[in-house]
């Protein structure tokens, strides 16, 4: 029975009047009143400081769209904190006292203008403006630990979005009709404001979990390290998982993250939707963020996704009731950071169809993606923000990305970019108008704040805000935001870096590892009497995480684990990464002099190749090679760690007799040092192979950063490893092992097919980790075409895993130039014992025979063609394909023209 207690302080207080049918459980009292509203804080100014990687305040933070000092100090004094900071515009950032450690610097320092009231400045990057709240609320309300779904929260539990006798539509509807046109834009930008006279409370869209839940503005991790909330489970980045060619292990990693993501949201340490997957492919091999991504290939991406986003969501059917909202970013021919808020792309539509939107294909129509995220560059001639082709006619219309619970968001600050330095429209105002009339929905910045103003010069409408808003807020209903979610509102602390986790993040930083040279040496004794560890990734830890990454739980870096397995081992770094100061060298000869075994561990980190930051060159940085040259003359047994996402030319080691061994270990995340030392000494197998190829030091000069045809050309040596025309250092799927294997057909494929009976009138089966997909009503490129085996023998000594690769070639089916081969199918044996022998299984569909016209189109044309097994083709076979050249998959025509509301530029 309810407790009249909880009522009687209600007496003299203007009740309303609550809708019969609440979204609401039986211990909670709706008032309808907002003590919020009323609180007024009284400030005096303390300076602007330092907000750097230690906080500066011991507070919350709080993201407000129409943030100012005196905002931001009234939601702080609300909450009981005597001290307020307003930074980088929209943060606001609540304390009780200023941590020693931040200075307090000079006003010019601190600039930004605060969106609520441009008259005053709100902080910088990483520096603050702080305030001292002189009358802090002396009954603040309790710190809820757990979030509440907002229709049980007061005051806006009484409002009529939670009548739950109402549809969802109309809920929605009824809370959009109270808008004005102010607060609707003050809603489209990732710091939401929410509505502060209803009760509506901000949210902030923008979390992050690329490899793990990462800092971000929307996520919050609590210190010290070991109280709740304080870390998640840090996994390798994706370009090392990517090399395990594992898909059921990505499923497992995905659904820990997931998981872990929506622990995070419910106590209110992060939103529910989170910006990942990274799934543009690694097309050049300087590009900054390649780390971020699984491949070069785009068939290996498409199948990283398929089985990531079931897993990051809670399975590939449950739209309607999701996990978290994962958002597959960025759309599209997006793999440059130079320039990249100005630079336009003219890629052929051969390209579009057979490369650059194939992953983004996969996303929407086959994995059910929540959401997708414009990227900063133009698309033959047009922000990808603002470009109807891309976001209305290809993602809505013919990828059907139209559940009202599915939307689009910019990436932060390219709304921005449509007017500067796109210089597409001549105002903020008027890219905002049409990055929303194009189908962007949020904003991730503070453009779309302008849309009133867009609306006022009839530029868009309320109508497109409320469109953009409804499908926002359909998206928090899938995960519980308004009324809870009894299937996941349960997940806690406790459900984060559990065993299973940790066990999941060690054999996802090993099994990506990859061979690359061996005479022997590895696998490594565990019985030496001296191990010399030397080089700037020896004694990593942070670095392990790459970027993106979050608070791990902890760090076991390649020193540590070395000593767990060996009784001596002495440690120099020798050199940095990219520094030409030779004076550490000393040292780390004297080490090496005196030890059984060398490990050198070096190679490139996030201080080379970052997000905005493209590598200049793809040579080993710095005087690495110049120390590794001096080891090896030492005449000890020497092995190279190579660490980094993108890949350096290894000429100079594979062809140094005296370097023994390569390894390519990534960004292995918390656990890589045990998971690297267990590789070298063979406590588990290495097996993993590249993702992308690695192209000799000159390539970059024979082919721009910014050029996005694959094919060769007079210009060009051709992209990827299915159009370079040159030779390797290392190809694409290129690895060792520490024993022998071999290979021989069990079922291969027919020796003939007729294309009329390929492509039949079934729909696709799902071939992922994560349910049964039931969004195609025909046959299309991911439609089942064969299931192909062969059996693989292990003839070496020790137990190992094998991933078979299978790729296709033709020389006369489909337009020329012919790729030199592609990506078909690939599978991974797990185990493999010594002297035994397993069936390998390969599950091929019809986008292995398909090809792209000029159009886009994707085709299966008739001719020869070839299967291969692995990157040196180590077994073959040949089939035919008779019958007609068949469309499996179109890809929608651009218009001639599109209608903008306001002039614009496109770019040359």
């Amino acid at each position: 029975m309810r407790s009249f207690t909880s009522l009687t302080t209600l007496c003299g207080l203007s009740l309303v009047t609550l809708p019969s049918a609440l979204a609401q459980n039986d211990s909670f009292v709706c008032t309808g009143i907002n003590a919020a509203n009323t609180f007024n804080a009284s400030t005096t100014y303390l300076g602007c400081w330092t907000d750097d990687t230690v906080r500066t305040l011991n507070g919350p933070q709080i993201n407000i769209a129409q943030n100012d000092p005196q905002v931001c100090a009234n939601a702080c004094g609300y909450r009981g904190y005597n001290i307020s900071a307003v930074e980088y515009t929209t943060q606001c950032f609540c304390g009780t006292a200023i941590n020693p450690v931040a200075q307090k610097l000079s006003e010019s320092n601190c600039t930004y203008v605060c969106p609520g009231n441009p008259a005053q400045v709100c902080g910088g990057t990483y520096v603050m403006n702080i305030y001292e709240i002189n009358n802090p609320n002396p009954n603040p309300p309790p710190v809820e630990s757990k979030r509440s779904p907002v229709c049980q929260t007061n005051p806006f539990c009484a409002n009529k979005a939670c009548d739950t006798s109402l549809t969802q539509s109309e809920r929605i509807a009824a809370l959009l009709s109270q808008l004005t046109v102010r607060e609707k834009a003050d809603n489209l930008v990732d710091s939401a404001a929410g509505v502060d006279r209803l009760g509506l409370p901000p949210y902030e869209w923008w979390s992050e979990a690329l490899h793990g839940v990462a800092s971000s503005p929307g996520v919050t991790f609590n210190s010290p390290n070991g109280s709740n909330f304080s870390y998640a489970t840090s996994f390798p980045t994706p370009i090392l998982m990517g090399a395990a060619f594992d898909d059921p292990l990505i499923y497992s990693v995905a659904s820990v993250v997931g998981k872990e993501a929506r622990a995070f949201a419910n106590y209110a340490q992060s939103g529910y939707d989170f910006w990942t997957p990274n799934i543009n492919t690694f097309l050049d091999p300087r590009w900054g963020r390649g780390l971020e991504v699984p491949t070069e290939d785009s068939f290996h991406a498409q199948s990283y996704v398929s089985n990531l986003i079931p897993g990051l969501q809670g399975g590939l059917q449950n739209t309607d009731y999701k996990q978290i909202i994962a958002t597959c970013k960025h759309y599209a021919v997006y793999d440059v950071e130079t320039n990249r808020n100005g630079q336009n792309y003219d890629p052929t539509q051969q390209d579009l169809g057979e490369y650059y939107l194939k992953p983004f294909k996969t996303c929407v129509r086959d994995v059910n993606v929540g959401s997708i995220m414009c990227s900063y560059n133009a698309v033959d001639g047009v922000p990808a923000c603002a470009s109807e082709y891309l976001l209305q006619d290809v993602l809505r219309d013919e990828w059907g990305f139209t559940e009202p619970y599915r939307y689009v968001t910019s990436d932060c600050a390219a709304v921005q970019n449509i007017w500067q330095p796109h210089n597409f429209t001549s105002s903020e105002a008027a890219a905002a108008a049409v990055a929303l009339n194009a189908g962007t929905d949020t904003n991730c910045g503070s453009s779309y704040l302008q849309l009133n103003i867009s609306v006022a010069n009839n530029w868009t409408t309320v109508a497109q805000m409320d469109k953009s808003l409804t499908r926002l807020y359909n998206a928090l209903f899938t995960v519980g935001y308004f009324d809870g979610q009894p299937e996941y509102d349960g997940l806690s602390f406790a459900d984060v870096s559990t065993p299973a986790a940790q066990a999941t993040a060690y054999q996802a930083a090993w099994e990506g590892m990859t061979l690359l040279k061996n005479d022997g040496t590895l696998p490594l004794k565990t019985s030496y009497g001296s191990v010399a560890m030397v080089g700037p990734w020896a004694n990593a830890t942070t670095q392990m995480q790459g970027n993106y990454q979050g608070v791990a739980p902890y760090l076991n870096g390649p020193l540590t684990a070395a000593k767990a397995q060996w009784a001596n081992v002495v440690y120099a770094q020798g050199t940095a990464i990219n520094s030409t100061n030779s004076t550490g060298f000393a040292a780390a000869l004297a080490a090496a002099q005196g030890a059984d075994v060398i490990i050198y561990l070096g190679g490139i980190d996030v201080s080379i190749e970052s997000e905005g930051h493209d590598r200049s060159t793809i040579s080993w940085p710095g005087n690495q090679l110049d120390l590794v040259q001096q080891l090896s003359a030492l005449g000890k047994p020497l092995v190279v760690v190579q660490f980094g996402g993108g890949q350096v030319d290894d000429s100079a080691l594979l062809n140094n007799t005296k370097v023994n061994s390569l390894v390519w270990g990534g960004y292995p995340g918390q656990d890589g040092g045990y998971a690297l030392i267990d590789v070298l000494v063979a406590k588990v197998p290495i097996a993993g192979r590249l993702t992308t190829t690695q192209y000799p030091a000159n390539y970059i000069n024979e082919v721009s950063l910014f050029d996005p045809d694959l094919r060769p050309s007079n210009s060009s040596p051709g992209r990827t490893y299915q159009w370079y025309n040159q030779e390797p250092v290392l190809p694409f799927g290129y690895g060792l092992h520490y024993t022998d294997f071999e290979v021989t057909w069990c079922t291969p494929p027919k020796s003939s097919y007729s294309i009329g009976s390929l492509v039949g009138a079934s729909p696709p089966p799902y071939h992922g980790y994560g349910g049964s997909s039931t969004n195609a009503t025909k046959s299309n490129d991911a439609s089942p075409w064969t299931t192909i085996s062969a059996w693989i023998g292990n003839a070496g000594d020790l137990s190992s895993d094998y991933v078979g690769l299978v790729f296709l070639k033709t020389a006369n089916a489909g337009p020329a130039p012919y790729p030199n081969k592609w990506l078909a199918s690939y599978a991974r044996l797990h185990g493999l014992a010594s002297g035994a022998a397993e069936e390998l299984h390969f599950t091929l569909n019809l986008n292995a025979l398909a090809r792209a016209n000029s159009d886009g189109d994707l085709v299966i044309y008739p001719g020869d063609y070839e299967m291969l097994i692995d990157y040196d083709s180590r077994l073959t076979f040949n089939f035919t394909l008779t019958g007609q050249a068949t469309t499996i998959d179109s890809l929608v025509k651009q218009q001639a023209s599109y209608n903008y509301t306001v002039p614009v530029q496109p770019q040359p």
